[in-house]
């Protein structure tokens, strides 16, 4: 007795082009949150700069304070200006240094992270899927 022949070939799927289209995904989804995570490094930066730039300009307010302008300019005792500007500047920078010790808003790759825990369970059943 032979065997019957199946009539109908079966198309079988290409394997590296799924590959290739499951990589591709990944790094598209990759791409968007590497995006995300630079906005909020910029953020981060710009906060570090302000912060720097205070720090200079009590610096420039102190020498200024020692020559006397501000003084000259509004008739208050030198140091008591100085001491104002330099508290402004202060409490700018210290809520700047805030701005940074804050945690993000979101951990880093969600989305990405995500998909990975379900191509593991994927890959899970498909290996202890029994073999026919």
């Amino acid at each position: 007795m032979s065997r019957p022949t199946d009539p109908v070939p079966r198309e079988r799927p290409d394997w590296k082009e799924a590959a290739a289209d499951f990589v591709a995904a990944r790094m598209e989804l990759l791409a968007l949150e590497a995006k995300d995570a630079g906005r909020i490094a910029a953020r981060k930066g710009l906060a570090a700069g302000i912060a720097a730039f205070c720090a200079v300009f009590i610096w420039l307010l102190v020498v200024a304070g020692l020559i006397g302008w501000i003084s000259a300019v509004s008739g208050m005792v030198w140091y008591g200006v100085t001491l104002l500007a330099a508290l402004t500047h202060l409490i700018i920078a210290g809520i700047a240094v805030l701005v940074l010790r804050r945690p993000a808003e979101a951990s880093a790759f969600p989305l990405t992270r995500n998909e990975l825990a379900k191509d593991r369970e994927w890959l899970r059943t498909l290996k202890d899927r029994p073999k026919h």
